[in-house]
């Protein structure tokens, strides 16, 4: 059995430190897990007329592509920035499109990571907790402490956007090794 793993990447630039992280992160799942950044950049922006039924008003095939990646992964993983203080508008987004319907949304009781970095010392404090709030509705599952925080992240990553030390790879590889033993848990309680 593989463990399909959604990555998302709250920022679109294609050569951003958040990137960058996340692709130490996908190297990091164990076997039987399959990590993919599933890209956000194309989403249009959330439209509720999408969604009601008294609106003659055709759902994006976008929104049900994305809708159907996230229920049928076991685990999503977000690495984000923080953008004046907060998660980035994309990120927000997808969160909005994968809350609907009401009747079938895509992040109920999932298993979420979370790993935020700023070019500051907070290390993305303020975006890591709007998003669990945007996200606690939901009833989704997060690792405990320590929470990940990158401060000053342009200077945790070499020339070819790896982790230059130890430290950093170990502390993050803890936190995956602790995602997916909540995942596994999960599946435990649902036999």
């Amino acid at each position: 059995m593989t463990r399909k793993i959604s990555v998302l990447v709250g920022s679109l630039r294609g050569g951003s430190i958040a990137r960058k992280i996340a692709q130490n992160i996908l190297k990091m799942f164990p076997e039987g897990y399959e990590a993919t950044i599933v890209e956000i950049r194309d989403l249009p922006l959330y439209d509720f007329d999408y969604d009601d039924p008294a609106v003659d008003k055709a759902t994006p095939k976008e929104y049900t592509e994305f809708r159907e990646t996230i229920k049928a992964s076991d685990g999503v993983f977000f690495v984000t920035p923080e953008n004046n203080r907060t998660i980035p508008a994309c990120l927000k987004n997808a969160i909005d499109i994968g809350s609907k319907p009401n009747s079938d949304v895509a992040w109920k009781n999932k298993v979420v990571g979370i790993v935020s970095h700023s070019v500051g010392r907070m290390g993305g404090y303020s975006s890591q907790k709007n998003l669990k709030l945007a996200l606690s509705y939901f009833d989704v599952t997060i690792p405990g402490q320590p929470e990940i925080f990158l401060g000053q992240s342009p200077t945790l990553l070499d020339e070819e956007g790896a982790f230059n030390t130890e430290r950093t790879q170990d502390f993050v590889q803890d936190y995956v090794t602790r995602f997916c033993k909540l995942i596994e848990k999960a599946e435990g309680c649902c036999k």
